[in-house]
């Protein structure tokens, strides 16, 4: 049997993992949330948790991994910036 690997982002100062576990905490309250109202204080935390990803010092253009954690925060915060003008309507 095969046993699947995680894809992981390999940080060098161990910035993502750390941010990760609080996205992925963020992420299972905005999904249990009913609404759309309910959901959006849920998504403004997550904004402000992928915030700290975005303005990271370290980035690096030429790291791949650098680069993929910069566009999963860009489409993270995209995706809860959507979900607080849904709760808005």
């Amino acid at each position: 049997m095969k046993t699947s690997k995680q894809a992981s982002i390999n940080c060098l100062i161990s910035l993502f993992p750390r941010q990760e576990v609080e996205v992925s905490r963020l992420t299972q309250m905005l999904n249990q949330a009913p609404t759309a109202a309910k959901k959006a204080p849920w998504a403004e935390e997550l904004i402000e948790t992928v915030d700290v990803l975005l303005a990271c010092e370290h980035y690096d253009e030429k790291s791949l991994d650098c680069r993929l954690c910069r566009n999963f925060s860009t489409l993270r915060h995209k995706t809860a910036a959507l979900v607080i003008k849904a709760g808005r309507l």
